[in-house]
């Protein structure tokens, strides 16, 4: 399974939005998250209207204006902001759900395996915070629940 780069640049976005979140006051520009981490502003714009409209974020306009995580960073899965910028989480080839990855519409020999995986990465995704990526808390550090 491949992650595409709208959900690795908005992981990215949203650690680096988590990360300078303790002045609550003060919204974050786009601008500054696009040179700290090397993503095209443009870009940006295009995810974090996505990200805004799931209500990951909040948009504050004018002079000092920016976004804000909408919740604390423990309360934001990785999950959520992968499925926020419409990235699918599934590792089978299948383009729908019930119809088979093969020429004739069935399932192919590995079908259930890739779905698994998919399920399995979905879970671990949902149980990652926004929280626990800016701490370090893992690479092996966390344990399995």
């Amino acid at each position: 399974m491949r992650l595409s780069t709208k959900g690795r640049y908005a992981v990215m976005a949203m650690a680096d939005l988590a990360r300078r979140d303790c002045e609550p006051t003060r919204a974050v520009a786009l601008a500054e998250i696009a040179a700290r981490q090397e993503i095209s502003l443009s870009y940006l714009e295009q995810l974090f209207a996505r990200l805004r409209r799931k209500g990951l974020v909040q948009s504050a306009r004018g002079p000092g204006g920016g976004y804000r995580l909408a919740r604390t960073a423990a309360e934001t899965s990785i999950a959520e902001i992968v499925l926020a910028v419409d990235e699918p989480l599934r590792a089978t080839r299948c383009a729908a759900q019930g119809k088979g990855c093969m020429l004739k519409g069935e399932r192919c020999l590995t079908h259930d395996l890739w779905e698994d995986l998919g399920h399995r990465i979905e879970d671990y995704l949902a149980s990652v915070s926004l929280a626990d990526v800016v701490s370090g808390r893992l690479g092996g550090s966390r344990k399995a629940a």
